[in-house]
């Protein structure tokens, strides 16, 4: 099998381009992340919104 060298430096381009890619436990990480998030700004808009209820 003979790999001429722009075969050889596009493979070594394509590992390269893929490097920098998130892993699956970053992804967990983002997902749990996320969630955090969107929980405790729900709680604060039903505050909200209950507060405004409550006030008119």
């Amino acid at each position: 099998m003979n790999i001429s060298i722009t075969q050889t430096s596009y493979i070594e381009a394509k590992v390269d381009k893929t490097s920098h890619l998130a892993s699956k436990e970053d992804l967990a990480n983002a997902k749990t992340d996320m969630i955090k998030w969107f929980v405790g700004l729900f709680i604060a808009l039903a505050l909200m919104i209950i507060g405004l209820y409550f006030k008119g």
